[in-house]
């Protein structure tokens, strides 16, 4: 699967940085799937359990608060009041 990088930050520090196939969250107008070479956009996140699955096929969950995704052509952002990884 194509690869793209995914950070995922809160006013503390970075929860995550590398590489991911895909991203799952939930915007304000329900949920979300972020692929490689997804059109970019920004919206706003909710608080959910959201996950993201790494090259290697390993599923990563976490918690996120309200915050920003932001899609660009090979990075996904997800800026978040509060990350808590499971």
């Amino acid at each position: 699967m194509t690869e793209f990088d995914l950070k995922i930050s809160t006013p503390a520090g970075d929860a995550f940085s590398g590489k991911a196939v895909s991203l799952s969250v939930r915007g304000t107008e329900g949920a979300l799937g972020i692929l490689a070479g997804h059109v970019p956009f920004v919206t706003v996140l909710k608080p959910a359990d959201c996950h993201f699955i790494l090259p290697d096929n390993t599923q990563k969950d976490f918690a996120c608060g309200t915050g920003l995704l932001l899609v660009e052509k090979d990075l996904v952002t997800v800026l978040s009041s509060e990350i808590t990884m499971k």
